[in-house]
């Protein structure tokens, strides 16, 4: 006979609230580290730091930019080609052409001798392009 004081058998369940916070940890471990990476086109360089240093702003901006670096040693590069101060109007010139808003944002490593970076920057100014941006880290 069967009794209803509850001696019977137990129903196996599963627990979704441990589920739950195990999914929401995931989630927001991705969405950290997704943010936190960062996608750099050009060489890398050690550069100057600055206490006005902001971000360069929205990531999809940032991949149509051209990235162009000055190393210490004063050679460049047009993302991670590179390239001599003779060569970067042309690049600079075909940028322009096939990009109505281009961007270009300018690596510089600490170390590197001024002139250099000026070169550069001369050579963007005298194609014409106006949105330039100069990449440092923040103190």
């Amino acid at each position: 006979m069967h009794s209803s004081s509850g001696g019977g058998v137990k129903k196996a369940r599963i627990e979704i609230i441990p589920l739950i916070d195990i999914i929401f940890f995931l989630l927001a471990t991705f969405i950290m580290v997704s943010l936190s990476m960062t996608k750099n086109q050009g060489v890398q360089v050690a550069l100057p730091t600055a206490g006005s240093a902001t971000s360069l702003g929205d990531q999809q901006e940032m991949e149509k930019a051209v990235t162009l670096s000055v190393n210490e040693k004063g050679d460049i590069f047009y993302n991670k080609e590179k390239v001599t101060l003779a060569q970067l109007p042309l690049r600079l010139q075909t940028l322009k052409s096939t990009a109505k808003d281009a961007k270009v944002i300018l690596n510089s490593d600490a170390g590197a001798d001024f002139k250099h970076v000026v070169g550069v920057l001369d050579e963007v100014r005298k194609i014409g392009i106006a949105k330039v941006g100069i990449n440092t880290d923040k103190k």
